[in-house]
């Protein structure tokens, strides 16, 4: 009964299927058939990988380098402009204009702002010369306002009006712009980091490509055992390792990443809604926009994980084009094509 349950086992095992599928080639063909297979395969599924690692690369390195900077950049710049307008009027409110020393902490803010501006200058693509001139006609009035006009309570309390109307004016003064460019620069940074339908389309393409190729594999090391006799052939036993390893790894490392984006997006988010607040709480919103731009800097920070995991998925592309055309090219070449 043992040895029927076997006979019937090996009748009707994976192995009788394939071998029954495939008896109607001759080996030569059936070899070069593999090899074609392969080398379409491994094509379609190297270009596939490479551009969405890709894709995913140059994401990260845009976030960390030119949109989380200009988000943080505006948000700091924003608080910086309206703490220099709430310190130069508790001078005036506490009659410390003269007083050596007492002005530093508006001026500090001034300088703060005018730098923020400066630095994210060449990290976006919008015009920031009509707010640098706003901050500069502003700079100017509460300069004046509490410097050369301190004797002069009218002119002082004129040039302050001034100032709070170029800094808060409805849409056209200082702190409503650069709410809108930090918006605008917010809607970008989401835009970079979202995965779109041509890229999940990118990486299913990939998957399925390497399922495939990964299936062929082990159907050519199973031609090469039952109708050459061959030990397992170590070139397609490297490139199944490999293509196993190029299924998981890439797609494991870049979902990692892709939460990481989104997390540090979040927090963008955050960076925003804080900035946005005005009156007695300033201080602490720098200070939190601040502590959140750090966390944003650690999330981003992966960027160089991702680009070595791009780096090793296009030499491992290559390798799976290779490997494979050398396990079956070499083997054809000595049992077949050199027999012509």
């Amino acid at each position: 009964m043992t040895a029927r349950r076997a006979a019937s086992w090996r009748r009707r095992s994976p192995a009788a299927f394939w071998r029954g599928r495939l008896s109607r080639w001759r080996t030569r063909r059936l070899l070069e058939a593999h090899l074609l297979v392969l080398l379409l395969l491994t094509a379609v599924a190297s270009t596939a990988l490479f551009l969405s690692c890709r894709q995913v690369e140059r994401g990260a390195d845009a976030l960390a380098s030119r949109e989380a900077p200009a988000v943080q950049g505006l948000a700091a710049t924003r608080l910086a402009a309206l703490r220099a307008d709430q310190e130069a009027h508790l001078l005036v409110e506490r009659h410390l204009i003269g007083v050596a020393g007492s002005g530093e902490t508006y001026r500090s803010q001034l300088s703060a702002a005018d730098q923020g501006l400066s630095r994210i200058a060449d990290r976006t693509d919008q015009d920031l010369g009509t707010v640098k001139g706003l901050l500069a006609t502003y700079s100017n009035s509460l300069a004046l306002g509490t410097s050369l006009y301190r004797d002069q309570p009218l002119m002082r309390e004129q040039k302050l009006k001034e100032a709070d109307s170029l800094l808060t004016r409805e849409t056209v003064g200082l702190a409503p712009r650069l709410d809108a460019l930090q918006r605008i620069q917010l809607r970008h940074a989401e835009a970079t980091v979202s995965v779109g339908r041509w890229q999940r389309g990118g990486w299913w393409a990939a998957e399925l490509a390497l399922a495939a190729v990964a299936l062929t594999l082990l159907s050519a090391l199973f031609v090469l055992r039952d109708r050459c006799g061959r030990d397992w052939n170590p070139y397609l036993l490297a490139a199944f390792v490999l293509t196993a390893l190029l299924a998981v790894v890439p797609l494991t490392a870049t979902s990692s990443a892709e939460d990481d984006l989104d997390g540090a997006v979040g927090d963008l988010r955050l960076i925003t809604a804080v900035s946005r607040q005005s009156g007695p709480g300033l201080a602490d919103a720098q200070q939190r926009v601040t502590e959140k731009s750090e966390d944003v800097r650690e999330k981003t920070a992966d960027g160089v994980w991702t680009e070595r995991v791009y780096r090793g998925a296009f030499v491992g592309s290559l390798l799976t084009v290779v490997l494979p055309a050398l396990g079956l090219g070499l083997r054809l070449d000595h049992d077949y094509w050199r027999r012509r």
